[in-house]
């Protein structure tokens, strides 16, 4: 069974491993593969973000942050990013942390959810998003440089709460 919690100091080793594994490829995320540990768990545990991860039998499998897109007027929206760990793909754990990551939104006062920049190719992210409800809103040409696509467009995807 899946438990989703807040993440702790203690959980920042574990989520650095996730974090590695899936920037390694260069196919999802605009992170060099060899960003190193430090910028990325400064970057993913910035004090604005709630952060959380996701155990199966004990083990942190996920971790996301859930954020106000914007600041001030705009802080209604808000913007998440997620990643699960490589060797956990196809067991459905994307899908049930991104439902628990909307009520937990909503809970925050969040009434709409935006993600700036889902790359096109990851076509398991994007249909995974619209299986939720997210519309593609926009779409960001030559957004991002594919490892292996070189130039890829990105989308702008949107949901309300």
């Amino acid at each position: 069974m899946l438990t989703i919690r807040k993440a702790e100091n203690r959980d920042k080793p574990a989520v650095w491993q996730i974090i590695k594994s899936v920037i390694a490829g260069g196919d999802t995320y605009v992170f060099s593969p060899d960003t190193s540990e430090e910028e990325m768990i400064d970057y993913w545990f910035t004090p604005d973000k709630h952060n959380y991860v996701a155990e199966l039998n004990g083990q942190i499998v996920a971790t996301f942050w859930l954020r106000a897109n914007q600041p001030g007027l705009g802080k209604h929206v808000g913007n998440a990013a997620y990643m699960v760990s490589p060797e956990e793909h196809g067991r459905g754990i994307g899908k049930q942390i991104a439902l628990w990551s909307l009520d937990e939104a909503k809970r925050l006062g969040f009434t709409a959810m935006q993600f700036n920049f889902v790359v096109r190719s990851n076509t398991a992210a994007v249909k995974l998003w619209q299986d939720i409800g997210f519309e593609i809103i926009g779409e960001i040409p030559d957004a991002m440089v594919h490892a292996k696509n070189g130039l890829t467009n990105a989308y702008i995807m949107y949901r309300k709460l």
